[in-house]
């Protein structure tokens, strides 16, 4: 497993990660955490040293599993995030930071999230939402640095909603976070406009979400799926969804040929393709899948004539939001 710098920080983190909400159990149906801990310690055997995950995650179940495996494996970095107080995703336009993140919330879910983690200090707290209305705020900016100098965060940053590349723009510049979390993949391209030579520029690591575009990259969303009752991807791939997925896979398959051991190996590895990026957090609750993600960082980038191929598969659309 190779290994990047999480932006201006000494963070060495594993290029690909482990997004730990599918392991929370909320709107994943069929979380078994039996198999999870499997999982993540498979992940860890292989290499992998940085887990992402937040107390929105089944309500503090994500942290509490994740806890059991760190303490075998204390080097591991953890990385978690402070749900908005109003529980609302995205965040809304106008809405007042003390409706998200007034002071004592970001104090009291960071305390919360180091006991269910089991450790003394946070390698990353991230804002789950973000509005640019809020760059100004001085709330979230004094909670930030009470708690680094309280000894129980080391760094900050913050979660883009949802194809919302941009919006954490004007941020970055200011250089008062270290991190943003972003959707990108093959056909979220969107954050390779700007946002992550902004971050390069600024030194403000990456950790690249939903790279298998919440199942579509890994070629199982096919006419006719179905998923358990109370998983959210019914409504994520509901209607003609499925059948509007299969055939641009199908495409890209034919794009990629022989370039790649899978599509899912694709996935990764052109995210990885980015410089800017520092991780990438595919979501693994089978051995399986940690195996064969996992070994997509030794065989490298993809080649800049794929990359520039696959510009032609960019397909900006929004199915959490409608």
């Amino acid at each position: 497993m190779k290994t990047r710098i999480l932006g201006r920080t000494e963070i060495e983190v594993s290029e690909i990660g482990y997004g730990a909400w599918g392991i929370g159990g909320a709107m994943w149906a069929e979380s078994d955490d039996k198999q999870s801990i499997e999982a993540l310690e498979k992940a860890i055997e292989l290499g992998l040293g940085f887990i992402d995950t937040a107390y929105a995650y089944g309500d503090g179940h994500s942290e509490q599993l994740i806890a059991k495996v760190i303490k075998r494996h204390p080097h591991v970095r953890v990385a978690t995030k402070i749900p908005p107080k109003n529980f609302r995703w995205p965040a809304q336009p106008g809405v007042p930071i003390d409706q998200c993140f007034p002071m004592d919330w970001i104090v009291s879910c960071t305390e919360r999230s180091l006991k269910n983690l089991g450790v003394e200090a946070l390698d990353l707290q991230q804002l789950h939402v973000w509005s640019p209305g809020w760059i100004n705020s001085d709330v979230w900016r004094n909670a930030f640095i009470r708690l680094r100098n309280e000894g129980k965060v080391r760094y900050f940053g913050v979660s883009v909603n949802d194809h919302q590349p941009d919006s954490v723009m004007d941020l970055v510049s200011t250089n008062l976070i270290d991190t943003v979390q972003v959707i990108y993949n093959i056909f979220d391209q969107s954050p390779g406009d700007g946002l992550t030579h902004l971050c390069k520029e600024h030194e403000v690591g990456v950790i690249a979400r939903c790279p298998f575009d919440e199942g579509s990259l890994t070629g199982a969303i096919k006419p006719g799926v179905t998923f358990p009752k109370g998983d959210f991807r019914n409504n994520y791939f509901s209607g003609d969804r499925p059948q509007q997925v299969w055939e641009h896979v199908e495409k890209l398959r034919a794009e990629i040929g022989d370039q790649a051991v899978s599509l899912p190996d694709a996935a990764l590895r052109y995210v990885l393709s980015d410089p800017a990026v520092s991780t990438v957090i595919p979501g693994m609750r089978r051995i399986s899948s940690v195996e064969q993600n996992c070994a997509s960082s030794d065989r490298g980038p993809l080649s800049p004539a794929l990359i520039e191929r696959l510009r032609a598969h960019r397909w900006d659309r929004n199915f959490y939001g409608a």
